[in-house]
């Protein structure tokens, strides 16, 4: 991608009464735009990083074999009101259509999931089952606030899972976990984020959270210092020792969370008498796990983690582009960045080319950092003397001269 032809626009200055470091890098390096509170556009730059999230975590939900659909936002009234929540849902969205019949705006499935498995599940032959959509929920928040970390409309990924027995529920829902885990491991947040229990409600024990240290939390969690289980403060105001090991020593700390996961049990199939027939022929309710996490919140969760004084710091393997290709000077230079750059392309390196003649070095510099792109090669006058070009990562200090014939081998080995 060339960076004259990119369509964004960067802010130097750091914006006014923002109450999170994402808001303000993403809104400042082009990422994002608001449009109103709690509502924002996705720029190419920050729909590239929410497309290498995306498929991240569409890969760990295939892996345990969630099968993907996609299914509507706009909802019937009947639903909601088969599960009581048209009337007890405070952010449920509700609108008018033609012949003042009413809708809902979904910021969740269940009320969707649950009848269509109703219409393919019915004998113990076809449990277990599990699908997942990615897409956009709308929820009517009383205050939006710290940017794409709590929005009105936003992208989720929701999994359910359908279950015969309250073992194979259970056994699922550890897969589950670490399916989590791994996500946010591969996100670049792994060592920030802890497994968090919550209650279960009437369902189970215990939920899980996974919430992630920051700043920008509004969450507050306590996390063992001997094992590193976590607890949530409702649950910790009724358990004194760790759940796991026992402990009684816990840091408490700020938190932002990233995804949770529910044993729903019967909540949802019963109001749809979504049931199946066991091998006795018996009727009985289907048990039903969901499994949650918002896009926008973990690309600005993965912001406030990886971020310094000078920007962003992008983990490869989110980040827009892996190389920022940087020209500075013309003629020999820019030839020898053309090349560079076609080079790069030609073994599938994502590049953003800086070809841009109208800026000073220093503002190229200054961009690139807010920017955040893993690694930052220079080509100048200096470097092409000696066949060569300036590599830096952006999460160090120092920059390396390496041979331009050895880059491509030197990026594919990093």
């Amino acid at each position: 991608m060339l960076q004259s032809k990119l369509f964004y626009k960067i802010n130097k200055n750091k914006l006014a009464e923002v109450d999170s470091i994402s808001h303000d890098l993403l809104v400042r390096a082009g990422f994002v735009d608001q449009l109103m509170a709690g509502v924002y556009s996705y720029l190419p730059l920050g729909f590239l990083v929410f497309k290498k999230i995306e498929n991240i975590i569409r890969q760990n939900m295939i892996v345990v074999d969630g099968q993907e659909l996609l299914m509507p936002a706009l909802n019937p009234k009947e639903n909601w009101e088969k599960t009581d929540r048209w009337n007890t849902l405070d952010v449920l969205f509700k609108l008018k259509g033609a012949g003042e019949k009413d809708y809902a705006l979904a910021p969740t499935h269940e009320e969707v999931v649950s009848p269509l498995a109703k219409k393919i599940i019915l004998s113990y032959k076809d449990l277990p089952m599990a699908v997942f959509h990615i897409q956009n929920k709308f929820r009517n928040e009383l205050r939006a606030k710290s940017g794409i970390l709590r929005t009105r409309e936003f992208m989720m990924k929701d999994l359910y899972s359908f279950h015969a027995s309250q073992e194979d529920l259970d056994k699922y829902y550890d897969k589950l976990i670490k399916a989590y885990l791994n996500i946010f491991k591969q996100c670049g947040i792994g060592k920030q984020t802890y497994r968090t229990l919550a209650s279960g409600g009437s369902f189970a024990k215990y939920s899980d959270e996974f919430q992630t240290i920051t700043s920008a939390g509004e969450d507050i969690i306590y996390v063992c210092k001997k094992c590193g289980l976590a607890i949530n403060k409702e649950i910790k105001a009724e358990n004194d020792k760790c759940p796991k090991c026992e402990a009684i020593d816990f840091e408490e700390k700020k938190a932002v969370e990233v995804g949770n996961i529910f044993k729903l049990g019967t909540k949802y199939s019963t109001p749809f008498e979504l049931n199946f027939k066991d091998k006795d022929s018996q009727e009985k309710p289907v048990l039903m796990g969901c499994y949650g996490i918002g896009l926008g919140r973990l690309l600005g969760t993965i912001v406030e983690v990886n971020n310094d004084e000078k920007g962003i710091v992008w983990p490869e393997s989110v980040a827009p582009f892996k190389v920022h290709l940087i020209l500075l000077g013309k003629g020999k230079v820019k030839t020898t960045a053309d090349k560079i750059y076609k080079t790069l392309l030609e073994n599938n390196i994502e590049v953003l080319y800086d070809d841009r003649e109208d800026k000073s070095a220093g503002e190229k510099f200054a961009e690139s950092d807010l920017l955040g792109i893993p690694y930052r090669v220079i080509v100048s006058e200096r470097t092409i003397a000696k066949n060569s070009v300036e590599l830096k990562e952006r999460s160090k200090k120092d920059a390396k001269i390496i041979k331009i014939s050895q880059l491509v081998k030197t990026l594919n080995k990093n």
